[in-house]
């Protein structure tokens, strides 16, 4: 299997396979760092963990497909996270979205075409007394209205 440099496993990642290699419950924590490496699971990678860990292909993509947290594809350069916990969905987390569709033309799950942004919905990043909540990339912006998301979008321009 050739690798090109999007695929390739760091040292540190190999080591971290082969450690957990005979545990149980290793499956889940390799895919985990292999993402935290990544952004996400690509068929290539899922190739190589399969073979690392002498496990079926099958097995790795019922796990990935079967939890939500796995993402199957390569997100935006900056990921923007709209929490849709009760109460971001109750202080106005939908208008957010709507938002970011009609300004990024993607929906939940997309990335646009120039791969700088992609949109998830998530269902709660812990701050719901900052309701509603959005987060680019890890940062944290609260209370937000749907007059705000250009402002924000513009500063990862």
């Amino acid at each position: 299997m050739s690798e090109t440099n999007e695929n390739k496993f760091s040292p540190e990642l190999i080591s971290f396979i082969e450690e957990w290699k005979d545990k149980p419950g290793n499956l889940i924590m390799v895919l985990h760092k292999v993402q935290q490496e990544q952004s996400y699971i690509s068929r290539e990678a899922a190739d190589k963990v399969a073979a690392l860990l002498d496990v079926p292909l099958a097995t790795i993509w019922g796990v990935v497909s079967f939890y939500h947290f796995f993402k199957l594809t390569k997100p935006g350069e900056h990921n923007i996270q709209v929490c849709m916990g009760t109460a971001c969905y109750l202080k106005g987390a939908q208008p957010l979205i709507d938002e970011l569709n009609k300004l990024l033309a993607i929906d939940i799950g997309g990335v646009t075409d120039d791969g700088l942004f992609s949109l998830e919905a998530v269902r709660c990043v812990g701050c719901c007394g900052l309701a509603p909540v959005l987060t680019v990339g890890g940062e944290v912006f609260g209370k937000v209205t749907k007059d705000q998301i250009a402002g924000i979008i513009s500063k990862y321009r």
